[in-house]
């Protein structure tokens, strides 16, 4: 049996093109077990898994804990709204004390880049990141490179944009670590003010018109605009942001061509995306939804086995 090259999932930066190949081999057995009758596999009886969540998030914590329930794994709950953190306990003491409980594996997303490295350097623990500041998404990327190797039959040589806020997205730097190493093209799309000054050292290309970046693409990876994330304003209005980074029906048509239409969500329908557009044959929105099931069970499942060698 091939194992992981690390012992955490911290990002796609610290992972190898082998192991990618490996985590999308088990998804697809695990896709296959989730599409049974009984979807349930013991796989993980004996494995306890804290999920540790010091930001909201919904779509990550009910994917993350649905893929342990299906590998019958024990879980618990840490939310940082109710819990001591709030009363000024450190990180290391919230995690000591979770530890203590005979924890094997931590989900953890925090709003500080690199919580999970500095956590994997102080605890037993496997880690894996579901997001840390506007650094890494590791599992939204390898679920999203998935479903476009499901679609399009291989990520290699393929042209993929992804459009929108790129400075404050964990999702865009977790995906251009994921889709270069598995061979794609990539440019970023977006007003200049949202996309980083060095972004180009990465290996990506940038355009700042739309029609000519969908023109060039086979995947287009729309992000929303992380209002959240923002200290000062980066554009003038939401309405303007939608005229000239908007995608709608009328454009799509226009390029003479299908390209694939992805989204990580949350949707702002209406503002980056139309509905017409998320919920038309070529978007893919709902498929990445399904296979970050079996994405985060294979991470899962493949780190529990280096807890149990």
């Amino acid at each position: 049996m091939k194992e992981l090259t690390t012992d955490h999932l911290l990002g796609i930066k610290y992972l190898q093109k082998e192991d990618i190949d490996l985590i999308f081999k088990t998804a697809d057995h695990f896709k296959e077990v989730i599409n049974r009758p009984i979807k349930k596999v013991p796989s993980l009886r004996d494995i306890t898994i804290a999920n540790l969540f010091f930001e909201n998030s919904t779509r990550t914590k009910l994917s993350f804990e649905l893929a342990e329930k299906r590998l019958s794994a024990d879980i618990i709950n840490f939310s940082a709204a109710q819990s001591s953190v709030k009363k000024g306990e450190t990180l290391i003491d919230t995690v000591n004390n979770i530890l203590s409980m005979k924890v094997d594996l931590i989900v953890m997303r925090h709003s500080q880049v690199g919580a999970g490295v500095f956590l994997s350097k102080h605890v037993k623990a496997k880690i894996i990141n579901a997001g840390d500041g506007a650094h890494e998404h590791p599992t939204q990327a390898l679920l999203d490179t998935y479903s476009i190797r499901e679609k399009l039959g291989t990520v290699a040589g393929k042209k993929v944009v992804i459009i929108g806020d790129i400075l404050h997205s964990r999702v865009a730097l977790s995906n251009i670590f994921a889709l270069l190493k598995q061979g794609a093209e990539v440019k970023v799309c977006g007003p200049v003010t949202l996309i980083p000054k060095h972004i180009r050292s990465l290996g990506v290309s940038v355009e700042t018109d739309l029609k000519k970046a969908l023109t060039w693409c086979d995947v287009a990876n729309v992000l929303r605009v992380q209002h959240e994330r923002m200290d000062i304003k980066y554009f003038p209005s939401v309405r303007e942001y939608t005229q000239q980074f908007g995608i709608n029906a009328e454009l799509l048509h226009s390029l003479k061509k299908e390209i694939v239409i992805m989204h990580p969500g949350p949707i702002n329908r209406g503002v980056e995306i139309t509905s017409d557009v998320a919920d038309s044959n070529q978007s893919i929105i709902l498929n990445q939804v399904e296979n970050g099931v079996a994405i985060r069970m294979a991470v899962i499942y493949l780190l529990a086995q280096k807890i149990k060698n």
